[in-house]
């Protein structure tokens, strides 16, 4: 459970934390984009290391590698399918090409995880939603979405405390074949399911008794505005996203055989 992780806010004084949400949404999906720009191996890496400084300036280190590690099993997935078919279709013949190609993929999971866990992890949810309101999203949609981002950690965290009940109750995940470790996790499951239905009943009542919805202009505490550190961020963001366009049209990147080659 410890991918969700990357997606419970911390808070810290960082000049991360401090940037306006949308200015760090608007990152994320830039690097979102870039990533998918490129294929190639060499990019992907620079783009994977590129984010690592905000990360320690954020002082998320921990809980960022958590994520990072939770990201382990999907990757892993995703570079065995991908360098699977590559195989097959290289003739049953192992290659470098096919072996760059899985990394590539397996590469770009890795940054998109990281990108969105340092966004998660530097963003306050009252200030996501309060940025989606001043986006001029309808606040039934900005408060669903704030809420399922504050109740997915709760949930894993929910789920990691049933999985240690049953394990001391005698309960064997890892033992078996695959059929029989999907059934074991159904003592897991059930019990999560009625903990969320009871969660979200406590939420509707909760809502029901503040009388949510009967006034449709609402106001708030605070306002966002962006402030230097934003703009500077925004300017940063946009060259990067305009460096990552010029190279993709214009500059040759090498493959991974190509560099072997080149050093041998």
């Amino acid at each position: 459970m410890s991918f969700f992780d990357g997606l419970r806010f911390r808070r810290v004084s960082s000049p991360v934390h401090n940037l306006d949400p949308r200015i760090k949404f608007v990152y994320a999906c830039v690097i979102f984009v870039v990533a998918i720009l490129f294929w190639e191996l060499l990019p992907l890496i620079v783009l994977f290391v590129m984010q690592i400084p905000f990360v320690i300036v954020a002082r998320v280190k921990r809980e960022w590698a958590r994520s990072m590690r939770g990201a382990t099993f999907l990757a892993s997935i995703i570079f065995f399918i991908n360098f699977i078919f590559s195989f097959i279709s290289s003739g049953y013949v192992v290659t470098l090409s096919a072996l760059e190609h899985a990394l590539s993929m397996t590469l770009r999971f890795v940054v998109l995880v990281e990108s969105f866990s340092i966004f998660f992890l530097t963003t306050s949810p009252d200030h996501l939603g309060l940025a989606l309101e001043q986006s001029h999203v309808p606040y039934e949609f900005c408060f669903a979405f704030t809420t399922a981002v504050r109740f997915v950690p709760v949930l894993a965290e929910e789920a990691q405390t049933i999985i240690d009940a049953q394990k001391a109750r005698g309960l064997e995940l890892e033992k078996g074949n695959f059929l029989k470790r999907v059934r074991n996790y159904i003592p897991i499951l059930i019990p999560l399911i009625v903990s969320a239905i009871r969660r979200s009943l406590e939420l509707a009542e909760a809502m029901e008794s503040r009388a949510w919805g009967a006034v449709k202009k609402r106001t708030n505490l605070y306002v966002l505005k962006l402030r230097r550190g934003d703009y500077i961020f925004i300017l940063l963001t946009i060259g990067i996203l305009a460096a990552a366009i010029l190279v993709r049209l214009y500059l040759r990147i090498p493959r991974l055989e190509e560099i072997l080659t080149g050093l041998a």
